[in-house]
């Protein structure tokens, strides 16, 4: 399992936005995942995303490398911002969109 935690690693460290989901972004396979996409697609920037469904050990991986339990999962500047619940919290808040914004800035 440490070969998995190292590749998503370097997915979360090589992509500013990355959106751990069910399906993608265009073929969501749960509402939860295509809220998620949703709400960032409002933000108007792209993003990466993992289809967790066509890896099990991504699956499993990506919910012991965040110590989240669910998917999805979205990382902005290499840290977990949340799950859906907290994603649609924050684009509803604005703050989603202010934490896409500053995305690949330096601190």
């Amino acid at each position: 399992m440490a070969d998995i935690q190292d590749t998503i690693r370097e997915q979360v460290e090589n992509n500013d936005i990355i959106l751990y989901m069910k399906g993608t972004p265009q073929f969501p396979q749960c509402g939860f995942s295509m809220r998620a996409a949703q709400a960032l697609s409002g933000c108007g920037r792209e993003f990466a995303y993992v289809n967790v469904l066509d890896d099990q050990d991504v699956r499993e991986g990506i919910k012991q490398f965040g110590n989240w339990p669910t998917i999805p999962q979205l990382y902005i500047n290499g840290e977990l911002v949340g799950g859906c619940d907290i994603i649609m919290e924050m684009y509803e808040s604005g703050e989603l969109q202010k934490a896409v914004d500053g995305a690949g800035q330096e601190a």
